[in-house]
């Protein structure tokens, strides 16, 4: 920004979704966590972590790509990944095709854990977030996320696409 140029600021109405935003951004992921814990004896992030297992081809992934996928750090995420392999959760081992690599493992039990738990996630997520709106509302939020992640993640760290086709169609 030169000198000559006036700082932005955000509108009454922009400053207002803005609030609201940082309140469902800063009080959902203790409602999630809260809920995981009570039912599952999980925190959000570790029932994150095993979801996103479960979906990967083989129940598995190296620990890089579950990093992103997670949005975790690498030290976190080795950190959470040690405590579901001491509850039997996941399992590592070296990569077969790269010995520097670590691969995770969704182990029977972890799957058994992520089924047990998945009802009780979706139903808090859908009390919380979608049970007070209607399908046209649904569609303006994913119209509205979708332009906030194309800004913010131009790479699609997530790997989940934008919110129309084929991977929408398997994705609550």
């Amino acid at each position: 920004m030169s000198t000559t140029d006036s700082p932005r600021w955000l509108d009454p109405e922009q400053m207002r979704s803005w609030l609201r935003l940082q309140a469902v951004i800063g009080l959902l992921p203790g409602l999630l966590d809260q809920q995981l814990r009570r039912d599952a004896g999980l925190t959000h992030f570790e029932y994150l972590t095993l979801a996103m297992l479960s979906e990967a081809p083989g129940r598995e992934l190296r620990m890089s790509a579950l990093a992103q996928r997670t949005n975790a750090t690498l030290p976190r995420l080795s950190h959470v990944v040690r405590r579901l392999e001491e509850r039997g959760l996941v399992a590592r081992s070296t990569a077969p095709d790269d010995k520097r690599a670590t691969v995770a493992r969704l182990t029977a039990a972890g799957w058994e854990k992520v089924v047990a738990s998945a009802p009780g996630h979706a139903r808090t997520v859908l009390e919380t977030v979608y049970d007070d709106l209607d399908a046209t509302e649904v569609g303006t939020l994913n119209t509205v996320l979708d332009k906030m992640l194309a800004h913010i993640d131009p790479h699609d760290t997530f790997g989940i696409g934008p919110a129309t086709g084929p991977r929408a169609a398997r994705r609550p």
